[in-house]
């Protein structure tokens, strides 16, 4: 079975998923989108507005932000990159995911990262980066630091909403995906 065929599996369960409250709320799940086999894995908090209609991730002015963002350190979802959020349905006002809600969908993001198999995972927000990489994740003071979790190396930095909320952010989370760019180069994370 193709990697492609396994996620669309994953997403066939998504949407008769009741595992939490954030189901009867949701116009439809949002698995993913970008290179089933990417090295690289982005990670976000939760679909949004947009995200919830289309069912895709970071398709809103959030998504157009990153995807510049990524764009001009040699990234982007059609060519090198898959992005997925904690959790896969929109919370109430787009609200952070509570606890018990990113537990009932770490399932499925468990199962997405073991068919993409990235060697990178980056994380973008404060509720990603408390989950993959560190409980106490600040942003601010954390930003751009990696680690080796369970054989793969993950950052975390902003979310771009917080981005487009303080404009002063940019910069740091531009300093954040030169780095990890770097990092990818110097490790060929990209080469098969």
């Amino acid at each position: 079975m193709t990697r492609t065929a396994m996620l669309k599996d994953i997403l066939a369960e998504l949407h008769s998923c009741e595992k939490c409250g954030l189901c009867h709320g949701r116009t439809q799940p949002v698995l993913g989108a970008g290179v089933p086999n990417s090295k690289i894995v982005i990670v976000g908090e939760a679909p949004g507005k947009n995200e919830d209609e289309q069912g895709k991730p970071f398709v809103g002015r959030s998504g157009k932000l990153l995807d510049q963002m990524l764009a001009e350190v040699g990234l982007s979802r059609e060519k090198n990159v898959f992005i997925t959020n904690i959790v896969k349905c929109r919370p109430p006002e787009n609200r952070d995911p509570l606890p018990e809600e990113c537990a009932a969908c770490r399932e499925y993001l468990d199962r997405i990262l073991a068919i993409v198999d990235p060697k990178v995972i980056l994380c973008v927000g404060r509720i990603s980066a408390q989950r993959l990489f560190d409980p106490n994740f600040r942003v601010t003071r954390q930003h751009g630091e990696t680690r080796e979790v369970d054989g793969r190396l993950v950052m975390g930095t902003f979310h771009p909403a917080a981005v487009l909320r303080n404009p002063s952010y940019r910069e740091l989370m531009e300093a954040d995906l030169q780095k990890l760019a770097s990092i990818i180069q110097e490790t060929e994370v990209l080469v098969d």
